[in-house]
């Protein structure tokens, strides 16, 4: 069995107790219990040292646990009729506006309810680059993050635009709701981002061993308690948005991992909104835009936020 990742995971006092398949199972991003209990019983976990098989095993609480992530398996993948907001297509690509609760691409178990078995749903021909389990896929979205998504439908399509991601070409422009009233109404944050070095699940603002981040922010409106906020990011971390808004001690709200959750939001209230690039073949510019979401525009109403000062930003 091939290995795709190595992650060492330290565990702490606050995990004193737990199973390790639940212990993973909150850690792992997207994995489903069923697939950690897999690789357990795979012998793809050791704890000091020690391969384990049981997936009851419980923790002492100081433990550093090596998980090895085998390669995806090949499988046929099942088209799926889920509902997709095209935004725009044509022969080689296709912009979606992506809903919340959905996972871009399988993996750690995840095989079905994803965007690509919606796309190989309703789409013909996507690119082959990231094989059957990513197909036509050149970037994405946190689950619970709505917004553009841009596939590709063949290969001379998506080498272009990874380009364009790599080289950070694009112009890529969030909005959120924010958490109180901000001191200076825009600016530029620059930092590293990297593992929380006290919870591995949670990426967080670091002095050393991270990744350079660099989101530029504006508030468009605000009311007694709550912020709208336009967000333009020049690099693509894991949770950078959701990272960058609690360093500024503005958390989006909704967001139960990096927030407090459970405020009058379901989910982060984090919408990709619009995205400036070059057509990979048509080589003329774009600019699309991905309407809100229901569900952001209800919540915003709720504390007195106007999404019209969106639009009228652009």
């Amino acid at each position: 069995m091939e290995i795709k990742e190595t992650l060492t995971i330290e565990a702490n006092e606050n995990d004193k107790g737990k199973r390790i398949d639940k212990f993973l199972n909150e850690l792992i991003e997207d994995a489903t219990r069923t697939y950690i209990q897999k690789i357990i019983d795979n012998g793809l976990v050791e704890i000091q040292g020690k391969k384990i098989t049981k997936s009851g095993n419980k923790l002492k609480g100081t433990e550093t646990i090596i998980v090895n992530i085998p390669e995806d398996e090949v499988l046929d993948l099942i088209p799926e009729d889920i509902p997709l907001n095209i935004i725009y297509q044509d022969d080689d690509i296709v912009v979606i506006n992506k809903t919340p609760n959905m996972v871009v691409h399988p993996a750690h178990g995840n095989y079905t309810g994803t965007l690509v078995n919606a796309l190989l749903y309703h789409i013909k021909d996507l690119s082959t680059i990231n094989g059957v389990i990513r197909p036509g896929i050149v970037h994405r979205l946190d689950k619970d993050t709505s917004g553009i998504i841009v596939v590709a439908k063949n290969d001379e399509a998506h080498g272009k635009l990874s380009e364009m991601f790599k080289e950070k070409t694009l112009e890529k422009t969030y909005v959120c709701i924010a958490k109180g009233i901000f001191k200076e109404k825009s600016g530029r944050i620059e930092t590293l981002i990297g593992r929380d070095p006290r919870d591995r699940k949670k990426m967080s603002v670091v002095e050393e061993n991270g990744k350079i981040a660099i989101s530029n922010y504006e508030v468009l409106d605000e009311s007694k308690n709550h912020s709208l906020v336009k967000v333009r990011i020049e690099t693509g971390r894991t949770h950078q948005i959701r990272v960058h808004m609690k360093y500024l001690n503005h958390p989006i709200m909704g967001d139960s991992t990096y927030g407090s959750g459970n405020d009058g939001a379901d989910r982060q209230m984090l919408h990709s909104y619009s995205l400036k690039f070059t057509h990979p073949t048509k080589n003329i510019e774009m600019i699309v835009i991905a309407p809100l979401l229901d569900d952001f525009k209800k919540v915003a109403k709720s504390v007195g936020l106007d999404i019209s000062k969106i639009e009228n930003n652009n």
